[in-house]
């Protein structure tokens, strides 16, 4: 049961590969020293290859077994703290680094550690972050209706927390203190690029010095990084600074670019790719920069760096491309609307002029008149008739649009938002007008009529709702709604 197969593994290591916890239950009872014999890939033990492979049932199991101290040593022990920390499983790293502090300060010839590897840990603390506003709303009111996914997040959250919180502690009782600043000093640039706020105010509490910590080989500041990577929870973060925060806001790196400059430059493409819409990712470049802009001193706002640009001329060179970009899909989309709304606008005046029914040849009043539907038909004729003619006035307003980068913040969203909307109320109305054209001439004996023309009435309506909906929703909330950048917490930060 020793024998090593091809690839240096054990039966033992297979079991925990596969997360077979019943086969290496047998195995340990039969062999206890396989959980002592390491693999001649990465010289893993088998509790490092459940770690691994995220088996945490396996992983429990093997951590309660394994008692020697051999595969919890020096860079082992460290690398089955990465591994766990990889893998999400907080509450086992919590176990392993409260039974073994030494692995706090422990960095591997790769340069890793273990507050370094949680604050680049982008999933860490991201549970919580996503949640819906009623999920929120659930967490603070109505706990019971909680559900277990949520549950999970809250609890991985916590876990996550309250690693960072003794990892910080154990690296404050080390030995040596500048070996500890300078894994602080690492792992809250990490934390400012992946966006961790919480592992970024933690580090500063316990190392209040970390927070002037730079980029290695460059001279950019935790603020540079965050707004580089477009890390908003970490930007927020001067909000709830003293007046420490004026040191920072100025700060410039190595070219000579201030924060304003780093807004300038295009967001990364993950980041980008989380909203839907050249229009609309355009707009969120525009909030960042103006949102940086607004904290910046007057001053710095034109100040050139090296090359001599201004932060609005790296702006305008970074973001050309995703201009254009933004400006065919408004277009694209103006125009497929507008189609439809001038189709709206033709039929419901046709129906205007020729009533259901006919007028009466001797007054020329409509036939239908006096009937309670016809105003039902006459009133929602008219809506749908108004409406698609704005809607049609707003495509036509963004086709005609100048396309100024600024245009991308609030006029063309607010134009495309009016004009979905009111494209939205028009096919409403005429659903209903034509509803109750039919009932008039084919209903009013039959009143069973109304239930399928409801019915179908509703088809157009809901596909509208679905196909776009979510774009009109996307639309007002970042036109109108609380937006990205606020103050997180009133706690001071540094």
């Amino acid at each position: 049961m020793a024998r090593r197969n091809v690839t240096g593994h054990t039966a033992l290591h297979a079991a925990a590969n596969v997360g077979n916890t019943e086969a290496a239950t047998i195995l340990v009872n039969r062999m206890p020293r396989l959980l002592y014999i390491p693999n001649l890939t990465r010289n893993d033990f088998p509790v490092h290859t459940a770690a691994l492979y995220n088996h945490k049932r396996t992983l429990k199991y093997l951590l309660q077994v394994t008692m020697e101290p051999k595969p919890y040593d020096g860079n082992d022990g460290l690398r089955l703290l990465l591994y766990l920390l990889h893998a999400d499983f907080f509450d086992v790293a919590l176990y392993l680094v409260d039974k073994y502090p030494y692995l706090a300060t422990l960095v591997s010839p790769g340069g890793h550690c273990a507050l370094l590897t949680i604050a680049a840990n982008e999933s860490a603390f991201s549970g919580r972050r996503s949640f819906s506003f009623w999920e929120h709303f659930n967490i603070l009111h109505r706990p019971g209706v909680i559900t277990s996914t949520m549950e999970e997040s809250i609890m991985m959250n916590q876990q996550a927390t309250n690693l960072v919180k003794l990892l910080c502690k154990k690296l404050m009782e080390s030995n040596s203190f500048s070996e500890a600043l300078n894994i602080a000093k690492r792992s809250i640039i990490a934390a400012a690029d992946s966006g961790n706020h919480e592992v970024v105010e933690m580090t500063v509490e316990a190392f209040p010095n970390a927070i002037y910590a730079s980029v290695p080989h460059s001279s950019k500041s935790i603020f540079h990084v965050a707004v580089l990577s477009r890390s908003e929870s970490v930007f927020n973060l001067i909000q709830q600074m003293s007046d420490h925060k004026y040191a920072h806001i100025d700060t410039q790196d190595e070219d000579g670019n201030n924060l304003l400059h780093a807004a300038g430059k295009l967001a990364p493409s993950h980041k980008l790719n989380e909203i839907s819409g050249a229009a609309l990712q355009m707009q969120r470049e525009m909030q960042w920069y103006k949102q940086v802009e607004k904290t910046m001193n007057p001053s710095s706002r034109k100040r050139t760096n090296k090359q001599g640009k201004s932060p609005n001329m790296v702006f305008t060179e970074e973001h050309k491309k995703l201009k254009e970009e933004g400006e065919k899909w408004m277009k694209d989309t103006s125009e497929s609307c507008t189609i439809a709304a001038a189709l709206i606008v033709t039929i419901m005046f046709a129906a205007a002029i020729t009533v259901p029914g006919g007028n009466e040849s001797d007054t020329g009043f409509p036939v239908f008149a006096r009937e309670k539907v016809f105003l039902v038909f006459a009133i929602s004729d008219a809506i749908s008739l108004f409406a698609s003619t704005t809607s049609l006035l707003m495509f036509l307003s963004i086709l005609t649009s100048r396309y100024a980068e600024e245009d991308f913040l609030h006029v063309l969203p607010k134009r495309l938002i009016i004009g979905l909307g009111t494209l939205f109320l028009s096919i409403t109305f005429m659903m209903v007008a034509f509803s109750a054209t039919l009932y008039l001439v084919f209903g009013r004996k039959n009143a069973w009529v109304l239930i399928p023309v409801a019915a179908l009435a509703c088809l157009p309506v809901t596909s509208f709702v679905l196909l776009q909906f979510p774009l009109l929703a996307d639309l007002i909330s970042s036109t109108f709604g609380p937006g990205i950048f606020r103050k997180q917490s009133n706690r001071p930060f540094y």
